[in-house]
């Protein structure tokens, strides 16, 4: 394990080049990686392991939407694609990759097929942190560990055929077996992670929730909402409030921030936008620091979790959820942004 220094801290790292595809394939012979759960993180784990030589199933409920789109994506049923209780008791490390309600509801079917020895998987720490909401409490004598990929499932697949990784935090709940670390490290490689750092459950947990709700999605989507309205009142066009909003920054900016820094960003700058970005982007931090300590206090307190757990468990959860985003989808910004995208030289004749 390598220890690197992040801005003056060091970190203990797991790099490719230290534990290679290959030290992972011969880690997980003679395991059996049962997927369960085809839905956000699923279909990108199952299908980067199987194309690194992993031995994977699924397990999905039959005949239902992702069962189908395991099939499409080469799943075959009876030979790599089981009913859940069948790939449950196949598997020797379970892939737990429900969503987090689901994981609830299903906790009890899968808890009572962790035999000893076998591992149980996520990439989340939200069941076993918030254990008193989800009552999610596994056995002593299986190993329990994680691997929390930091994008979407979607981008860790495309990354993956692209070459790339996506770089993956990891943490052990539970060493039962002694084999732990290489098994989640493994897991991690084959999966297509660039690069693993370590943490533990509660911080991955915490520092996810608050990163989705900050900025990553919440706060993200409540600044550009916020300039854009500002522009529109101050007598600009939906185009015009788009491109300087939203499209400049993720297809001119942000790439070059990704590509070496913020300050490379500024230094490839106008002067006048150098200047104005230095000397206001310590009052935006300031301004939003103490919204940022709020949503980490909830966060911590277990309300965030429980405001999930009430909400997606809900039966009408999903058609309540498209009511939620057909509203962000319809807004004037998003649907500017719809004909701004059009009009992008890659998209014309689409």
């Amino acid at each position: 394990m390598a220890k690197l220094n992040f801005g003056g801290t060091e970190e203990n790292v797991v790099t490719r080049e230290e534990f290679p595809l290959a030290k992972a394939q011969e880690v997980l012979k003679d395991e059996v990686v049962a997927v369960i759960g085809y839905g956000v993180q699923g279909p990108g784990q199952a299908l980067n392991q199987k194309e690194n030589g992993i031995n994977v199933i699924v397990g999905q409920r039959k005949n239902s939407k992702t069962w189908d789109k395991a099939i499409a994506d080469g799943f075959v049923p009876g030979e790599t694609l089981f009913e859940i209780e069948e790939a449950l008791e196949r598997g020797t490390i379970i892939c737990y990759l429900l969503s987090d309600a689901a994981q609830i509801a299903m906790w009890p079917t899968v808890k009572k097929h962790l035999t000893p020895g076998k591992a149980l998987y996520f990439s989340h720490g939200f069941g076993i942190t918030y254990n008193l909401q989800t009552n999610i409490v596994p056995p002593a004598d299986v190993d329990v560990f994680l691997v929390a990929p930091k994008g979407s499932g979607t981008s860790l697949r495309r990354m993956f055929l692209q070459g790339r990784g996506l770089n993956s935090s990891y943490a052990i709940f539970q060493d039962a077996t002694g084999k732990a670390y290489d098994r989640v490290v493994a897991l991690g490689i084959a999966i297509g992670s660039g690069y693993l750092f370590e943490t533990d459950f509660r911080k991955e947990v915490f520092s996810d929730l608050t990163g989705e709700r900050g900025t990553l999605m919440g706060a993200i989507q409540g600044i550009f909402a916020a300039q854009y309205q500002v522009l529109r009142e101050r007598g600009h066009s939906p185009s015009e409030a788009f491109n300087e909003t939203v499209e400049e920054l993720t297809q001119s900016l942000m790439p070059l921030v990704a590509e070496n820094g913020m300050d490379w960003m500024y230094a490839n700058c106008s002067t006048t936008a150098q200047r104005g970005a230095l000397d206001w982007w310590k009052k935006f931090r300031d301004a939003t620091a103490p919204v940022f300590n709020e949503l980490y206090d909830s966060v911590a307190a277990g309300k965030e979790s429980q405001r999930s757990i009430d909400s997606n468990s809900q039966p009408d959860y999903r058609e309540k959820l498209e009511v939620e985003l057909k509203e962000l989808r319809e807004s004037e910004m998003w649907q500017a942004g719809k004909t701004v995208r059009s009009l992008r030289p890659e998209n014309q004749g689409k």
